[in-house]
């Protein structure tokens, strides 16, 4: 019998020590290490390469060649911008986020379509009987081909139907409640998610299968985080929103086989997830006409321009100490610009509480937020509202001048649209424009070169 051993792991990212300590030495989180049973290795894992070394060993970069056959289209739109075009065959992607966000309801979602278009699927379900699978998928509807389901957690038998079965997709739901024989630990430890992951990785590999895998983080944070899995897996997905809202956002942290930039956007409802194909006119529903204090921007995600309302309340303080708050946007950054405000246009907010607010519950750090929230903070603090359909874009430094922004067409044209005919931009972006859109007539461009020229705009 092998003597047992214990070492230390970090929770957060996965580094092994002999010791505890209160700091990771990797990472830089605090009290993370948690002890865990290891045992030796009884025999040697098969290489990931094993296929290539089994085919006669060195490829020539030129002899490889790829097709766009190597991708296989999800039906879902949203989720094939998200990976890139599609799955790659032999990828191993995570998908994370809060339980309850909707990361098995897509994944289901995929399956059907998949199985519709005659793919052969595996859907393997730790938490889950297969009943209970069943019972989502007569809910979400649409299914005109079987998919196999595998009600089991054990490492060791999973592996051993993928290899027997070989699908072309496989869904794990989830990594934490994978047990492999090779560890003593609990499901959900750093040593049982690293060993399944790593055999996941093997067989995706060997057999050109993708896989799915899906990672969650309980509300108590202890087990590991999908975090432990992102240095091993191809492609990182997280879904991000309030599971108490009707939207998600799919965004790509990590992918080797596509942009990061890229997101997408899902409205939740009874039937499951619906795309939004446009997340512009989305997210702007209910925005009000003519108050002060709301702007309109344009934030680009990857490559596409998506419209959110910024809004600003600026009243009379009751504290010593005027308050500040950010939702939505840098905490810092409406900090430095109402120090630009201050210094460059003379307007004192030294006695006013000053709130900053994006609208929908998007987070965002783009640079060419900032003479929106200028724009809006200037028209609460003065409480007269901007003229109809107005939408603001640019960056702001320390001088208060104003700074091109990248995708500055597309952004115009996304906002001519959705109908917005009053357009503040910055002076650079404008002179790059083509003359198509300067010579609109439907369209009034007011190109700023400092944030002094904001205050024009408003009525």
């Amino acid at each position: 019998m092998a003597k047992k051993i214990t070492a230390f792991f970090c929770r957060e990212c996965g580094h092994e020590s002999a010791k505890w300590m209160g700091q990771c030495p990797a990472c830089r989180a605090w009290n993370t290490f948690v002890e865990e049973k290891i045992s030796p290795v009884t025999q040697k894992a098969k290489p990931v390469n094993a296929l290539i070394q089994e085919n006669g060993g060195i490829t020539r970069l030129s002899e490889v060649i790829v097709t766009d056959e190597d991708r296989i289209h999800t039906g879902i739109s949203e989720l094939d911008r998200v990976l890139g075009g599609g799955i790659i065959r032999g990828g191993l992607c995570l998908v994370g986020g809060d339980p309850g966000i909707g990361k098995s309801t897509l994944l289901l979602q995929m399956c059907r379509n998949l199985a519709n278009d005659n793919r052969k699927v595996l859907y393997v379900s730790g938490e889950e009987s297969a009943m209970q699978i069943k019972m989502r998928a007569d809910r979400l509807g649409g299914f005109r081909n079987d998919i196999d389901l595998l009600a089991r957690n054990d490492l060791e038998g999973i592996i051993a139907v993928i290899e027997e079965n070989r699908p072309e997709v496989v869904i794990i739901d989830s990594i934490q409640t994978m047990m492999s024989e090779a560890s003593d630990s609990a499901a959900g430890s750093v040593s049982q998610v690293r060993e399944a992951t790593q055999s996941f990785l093997r067989v995706a590999k060997v057999y050109g299968i993708s896989i799915f895998i899906i990672g969650h983080v309980t509300k108590e944070g202890v087990v590991a985080g999908p975090r432990v899995l992102e240095h091993m897996v191809d492609t990182v997905l997280y879904f991000e929103g309030d599971n108490q809202a009707c939207y998600r956002i799919l965004r790509a942290v990590k992918n080797r086989f596509g942009s990061t930039n890229e997101i997408g956007v899902f409205s939740m409802n009874s039937s499951g997830l619906e795309e939004v194909v446009n997340p512009s006119e989305y997210m702007l529903n209910g925005k009000p006409e003519k108050e002060p204090g709301s702007v309109v921007t344009c934030c680009m995600e990857g490559s596409r321009p998506i419209l959110v309302e910024v809004q600003a309340l600026v009243c009379q303080t009751n504290f010593s100490m005027p308050r500040r708050t950010a939702v939505g946007a840098d905490y810092n950054r409406v900090n430095l610009l109402m120090a630009v405000m201050e210094k460059r246009m003379g307007i004192q907010f030294s006695g006013c509480d000053a709130y900053v607010n994006i609208a929908g519950g998007m987070k965002i750090n783009e640079p060419s937020l900032d003479v929106a929230i200028v724009a809006a903070l200037l028209s609460s603090y003065k409480n007269r509202s901007f003229t109809s359909k107005v939408l603001a874009f640019g960056e702001t430094g320390l001088t208060g001048e104003v700074r091109a922004v990248s995708g500055a067409a597309q952004r115009v044209r996304e906002a001519v649209k959705l109908g917005y005919d009053h357009i503040i931009m910055p002076l650079a972006n404008f002179r790059t424009l083509p003359d198509e859109i300067k010579n609109d007539p439907q369209v009034c461009i007011f190109p700023v070169a400092n944030i002094r020229d904001i205050g024009e705009v408003v009525q």
